[in-house]
C-alpha cells in the first residue's frame, strides 16, 4: 500500500532518500530492494521512476539483472555535491562574479579551508 503523503514529497527529497539508501548499502540494488530498504510505503513503480530519472541525470548507473536493472551511485555524496556546484556555476556566464559572491558568503572556517585546499594544489 502506498502512503499518499510520501508520494507527494518533492522529487528532490525522494531522490535524496533513494541515494542515501544506495550509498548505505554499497552494492547495486533493484527498485524492489530500494523500496524494501526505504520502508516508507512508496510504490515500487515510484521507486523505479526515481531511479530512472537519476540514471537519465547520470547520477546512478544501472546494470541488467534478470528482466530489470540494479542501480548503483556514480559518485559518493561529496562528489555529487561538487558536481551540483559545477552545474550551477556553468549556468551563469559571469563565472567571476558568481565565484566572488560564493567566496564572500563562506564562513571564516570554510574560507580558511578553501585557501588551504587551493594552496595544496600549487
Amino acid at each position: 500500500m502506498t502512503d499518499a503523503k510520501d508520494e507527494r514529497r518533492p522529487a528532490g527529497e525522494l531522490e535524496a532518500a533513494v541515494m542515501a539508501t544506495l550509498w548505505a548499502i554499497g552494492t547495486p540494488l533493484t527498485p524492489g530492494q530500494v523500496q524494501a530498504e526505504l520502508d516508507s510505503g512508496l510504490a515500487r513503480t515510484t521507486v523505479t521512476t526515481i531511479l530512472s530519472r537519476l540514471h537519465e541525470k547520470g547520477i546512478v548507473r544501472r546494470e541488467r539483472q534478470g528482466r530489470g536493472y540494479a542501480y548503483h551511485p556514480v559518485q559518493d555524496g561529496p562528489g555529487l555535491t561538487a558536481r551540483r556546484m559545477h552545474t550551477e556555476l556553468a549556468r551563469d556566464t559571469d563565472r567571476e562574479t558568481v565565484l566572488a559572491r560564493f567566496v564572500a558568503q563562506l564562513s571564516s572556517d570554510d574560507e580558511q579551508l578553501l585557501r588551504r585546499l587551493l594552496e595544496a594544489d600549487e
